[in-house]
């Protein structure tokens, strides 16, 4: 594939199907695990935007270096011996542990696509190669924003990759995602603004899909944080609070 090619001249172009994507959150709702409908839902609803996105990627100069490089990230980030070699407090020391406690890996989620690319058609083009590129990623967002792997935490993350992403799948998720959790948190508890929070961060802050992966696996959590403009989740630790003033474990009751 050249690097120019964009679109491969097959594929077809993405419609707005918002009955589909209404189906597959109801079978997420059903199964907060269930990773595969996720990808249905966002191109679902994807459209001209994730284009729009790519393209603009495509004209900065870091987009052009790591289309230029095209680096497939999962073995990087599943190479725990390598990155345990980092320092103490580096953004890849932290991403290590909290994917072991979670008992997750980057070739799980391409595992968990793959499920829902059996479904669909695959071309080499940068289409296929930048959405790979933001999968591949989500879980490094985790580590970056402080949000957790519950549902309100899973559903901010998506919220902060909006602002980054535009995508209206992403946003759907999110926003959706928020109203169910709320039938479960304590009353009173803040979790539309958690996740309007989450929104506002990701548009003051920098893309990660920008970054240069093994760079910022390097850098220091805490200056990787500021440098990319990420601060502490208000809101989402205070409906975390809520939870356990009354008794319960906020990864048990926002799932």
């Amino acid at each position: 594939m050249s690097n120019t090619q964009m679109v491969h001249p097959d594929r077809k172009t993405m419609r707005m199907r918002p009955l589909k994507a209404l189906r597959h959150f109801r079978n997420l709702v059903a199964d907060k695990e269930d990773t595969e409908q996720v990808f249905h839902i966002i191109q679902a609803l994807s459209g001209k935007s994730f284009l729009r996105d790519l393209k603009r990627f495509a004209r900065s100069s870091e987009g052009k270096q790591h289309i230029k490089n095209k680096r497939f990230l999962p073995p990087i980030l599943d190479d725990h011996d390598a990155i345990r070699k980092l320092p103490e407090g580096t953004v890849g020391r932290a991403y290590v542990d909290f994917m072991e406690s979670e008992g997750l890996s980057a070739a799980g989620l391409v595992a968990e696509y793959d499920k829902f690319g059996d479904k669909v058609e695959h071309y080499d083009d940068l289409v296929e190669w930048y959405s790979n590129r933001l999968r591949d990623t989500h879980d490094l967002m985790h580590v970056l924003t402080g949000y957790g792997r519950d549902a309100l935490g899973e559903a901010c993350v998506l919220a902060v990759s909006y602002g980054h992403n535009r995508s209206p799948g992403v946003i759907f998720i999110s926003v959706m995602g928020g109203r169910e959790i709320k039938k479960l948190a304590p009353k009173g508890a803040p979790v539309m603004k958690a996740v309007f929070e989450g929104k506002r961060t990701g548009k003051n802050s920098l893309g990660i899909s920008y970054q240069d992966i093994p760079s910022l696996l390097a850098e220091p959590l805490e200056a990787a944080r500021k440098r990319m403009g990420f601060s502490v989740p208000v809101e989402y630790n205070r409906v975390h609070e809520m939870c356990r003033s009354v008794g319960q474990d906020p990864y048990q009751v926002l799932t």
